[in-house]
């Protein structure tokens, strides 16, 4: 990799150590991944990343395309450094909290989120370039939370939704500095104009979504770039213009993590030469109390209540826990603690998905949705469960017909693999229909000889 002369002379004057910086962003990246606390299985992957409980490092990259337990859910790749999201949760948020994820694609935040908020929280995943709300929208219902809006709306459009948001997770547009050795095309695009412009945009994003965040609300702001401009000098930037504070995190020091001593601000910055991660950098402002006067959690025009068909209620586990909702002809769970944000989300926001999409109605039959079999709100035995091998599994998730066996009842069905669901597929007699998602579907065919598994 050519690092720009540019960038290794602005870093070389203020980083002591830089010569152990460049050699780092010359080596192979690590591979970490998350697991699903409620799904993947007891068995653990690897050595566990330090700042967070459910991540760890794998000692090799395997190709995850053909790991069935990755399509389920189980676990989500992630790069080990912005998993720190977790040391902000545990630290600083203490109640059941709405949270919006402003910029999540692909989704490991949200994802990340959903699993650290106290119970009763609900996180508003939002995407606001509409090509990648797809991919953000596939990961989210993979990973089976219910407690969940997915939107596709703009910064200024969420900063509309006055002080409705007690977090507000920014990851922001950057530079990419500490992504050079895992994205070649971010060290070939990088100059120090194209530094000054994400900055821009940076303080820009913060200003138009201000709004939503509630008196003593909390903005985490976070990069995976390494210059000043886009980390510490926006932020104290923002927080002079925006009358906030910046709250310092405690981490422990074998970890390698800087706390700000480098620059005088408290702030996480991550090193590949120092923690076992990419360049990431992580900093919290508190805004000043004051009055409230919330959004009115009204009923809007996008929510018309449904009463589903029994069956449906039979396919979720404690359906007097959820609100039913009609949204463009399928049928969506909501969780009561979100119930009330439905009507103003959906009237405010570009809404691509809430809660559960359980199913279609079609007559006087139901038809489930994919989502639901992936929800861990998802009853089990709402289907007959039909076991696959590796083999099976990775065929079924190409969108291959399976064949036909006599162990298999005829009408729908749920796949699984290692007791995992996969989705759902339909007996009709001489063949079975598979009805995984075509969008989603592996679509390489060069399927390794051998099964692997990332646990054991």
């Amino acid at each position: 990799m050519q690092i720009p002369t540019d960038f290794m002379i602005r870093m070389s004057e203020w980083m002591g150590d830089w010569p152990l910086l460049a050699e780092a962003l010359q080596g192979e990246p690590p591979v970490s991944i998350r697991v699903n606390p409620a799904k993947a299985p007891a068995c653990r992957p690897g050595e566990r990343v330090e700042w967070c409980e459910t991540g760890y490092y794998l000692s090799d990259r395997p190709s995850f395309t053909f790991d069935p337990m990755f399509h389920g859910g189980a676990y989500y790749v992630q790069e080990a450094s912005s998993m720190c999201m977790e040391q902000v949760v545990r630290q600083l948020v203490t109640s059941p909290a709405v949270c919006l994820d402003l910029c999540a694609a692909p989704g490991g935040k949200s994802t990340h989120l959903l699993s650290l908020l106290p119970e009763g929280s609900v996180v508003v995943s939002n995407e606001t370039v509409r090509s990648r709300c797809g991919v953000l929208l596939e990961n989210v219902l993979k990973w089976g939370a219910e407690r969940v809006f997915v939107t596709n709306s703009s910064p200024a459009e969420a900063g509309g939704l006055t002080h409705l948001f007690d977090l507000i997770v920014g990851d922001m547009p950057c530079s990419g500095e500490g992504m050079f050795r895992k994205d070649a095309a971010s060290c070939g695009e990088w100059s120090a104009a194209h530094v000054r412009l994400c900055a821009g945009r940076q303080r820009r994003i913060v200003h138009e979504v201000w709004d939503a965040l509630r008196p003593g609300g909390l903005f985490v702001y976070s990069t995976c770039t390494f210059n000043r401009e886009e980390n510490e000098e926006n932020v104290r930037r923002l927080a002079e213009a925006l009358c906030a504070e910046v709250l310092p995190l405690h981490v422990d020091a074998g970890w390698g993590i800087d706390c700000g001593a480098e620059a005088g601000l408290p702030a996480l910055r991550f090193y590949p030469h120092r923690t076992r991660g990419e360049g990431f950098f992580l900093a919290v402002l508190r805004k000043a109390d004051a009055p409230r006067r919330r959004i009115s959690l009204r009923t809007g025009s996008g929510l018309r209540p449904a009463k589903p068909p029994a069956q449906v209620c039979e396919w979720i586990r404690r359906p007097e826990a959820f609100r039913f909702a009609d949204w463009r002809g399928v049928i969506h769970a909501v969780p009561d603690c979100a119930a009330d944000l439905f009507g103003i989300i959906s009237e405010r926001l570009r809404l691509c998905s809430a809660g559960i999409p359980v199913g279609r109605v079609s007559g006087k039959d139901a038809v489930p949705a994919h989502a639901l079999s992936l929800s861990r709100a998802f009853h089990p035995e709402a289907f007959p469960r039909v076991e696959l091998s590796w083999r099976e599994a990775v065929r079924y998730l190409q969108r291959e017909a399976p064949a036909p066996r006599a162990d298999v009842p005829k009408g729908l069905h749920v796949v699984t693999y290692r007791s995992l669901p996969l989705g759902f597929a339909r007996h009709v007699g001489s063949r079975v229909n598979n009805l995984y998602p075509q969008e989603w579907r592996i679509r390489s065919r060069r399927v390794p000889e051998e099964e692997f598994r990332i646990f054991p």
